[in-house]
């Protein structure tokens, strides 16, 4: 889970570095077309390499939803940290919680996926039933353990938010 992307009051590059930015006809990531420094706690600065795609630059960090204000000088685009307003905590939380479903939702999608190659491996014979039980045994034990870590860096990242 990228809970490092949530903006929770200092700039970070973690922040914007992955913000897909289009880029000679390509969707690039940020960091492949641009230095990103952090000049003071709350601001994020942004250099392209290559003026011809501060827009581009300026409009996926507008279209990705983080709550940023980035100003464009022609030169380089600075992105100040709003402070966080309880409103935001709150709205910061309730993105923590979708992110968390979204990947317990992968981890259930690769367990069916699992489940469905095990079931093929032993309609053609390639594993006996005690195989299939075992294997799958192992594969919940694995779902529920990455659950659990997923659920522990949500209800961190919850309590980051909350009392900073």
């Amino acid at each position: 889970m990228e809970f490092s992307r949530l903006q929770i009051g200092r700039a970070s590059p973690a922040l914007v570095e992955e913000l897909k930015v289009e880029s000679y006809g390509a969707m690039t990531p940020l960091k492949s077309v641009a230095s990103i420094s952090i000049p003071d706690p709350t601001v994020i600065q942004i250099q392209p390499w290559d003026r011809n795609v501060l827009n581009a630059i300026e409009t996926a960090i507008r279209a990705a939803n983080l709550g940023l204000n980035p100003v464009n000088d022609g030169r380089v685009i600075r992105v100040p940290m709003p402070p966080l307003t309880q409103e935001r905590r709150k709205e910061l939380v309730k993105v923590v919680h979708q992110m968390e479903e979204q990947a317990k939702i992968a981890i259930r999608t690769a367990r069916g996926n699992a489940h469905g190659a095990f079931k093929t491996l032993k309609e053609n014979s390639a594993i006996t039933e005690d195989d299939q039980r075992l294997a799958e045994k192992h594969l919940q034990e694995k779902v529920d353990k990455y659950n659990k870590d997923v659920e522990e860096l949500s209800k961190k990242k919850d309590q980051e938010i909350m009392t900073i």
